[in-house]
């Protein structure tokens, strides 16, 4: 049995969705973490301040991919702090949001 090391890499669907995420150019990783944010209206005061703390702390210092930019490490943190079955249709929605807007693209350049 394999060990997973992130949080997210128990879940195929939010993995999917972080890595592409991950791949996005910035202006994307934006735009998405837009959406994501909009996870604080579920999201309990305690958690929010938590957040705060964690990026303080981690933003421009940490080791991992999101915690560059203190948008995304805020959106990612919000994501990851959430109930699994939240997770997993924010990760849907994302990984959708995502495919369509390469979609569209693909569409402007032909």
């Amino acid at each position: 049995m394999q060990e997973h090391r992130r949080w997210y890499d128990n879940d195929p669907i939010l993995k999917e969705a972080l890595e592409l995420l991950r791949m996005q150019p910035e202006d994307k990783q934006i735009m998405a973490c837009d959406y994501l944010l909009e996870l604080q209206e579920n999201t309990a005061k305690e958690v929010i301040e938590h957040i705060a703390d964690l990026v303080k702390e981690y933003s421009d210092k940490g080791n991992r991919w999101y915690d560059k930019d203190p948008v995304l490490l805020r959106s990612i943190e919000l994501l990851r702090q959430a109930p699994p079955k939240i997770q997993r249709v924010a990760a849907l929605k994302l990984l959708l949001a995502l495919e369509n807007q390469e979609i569209e693209e693909d569409e402007t350049e032909e």
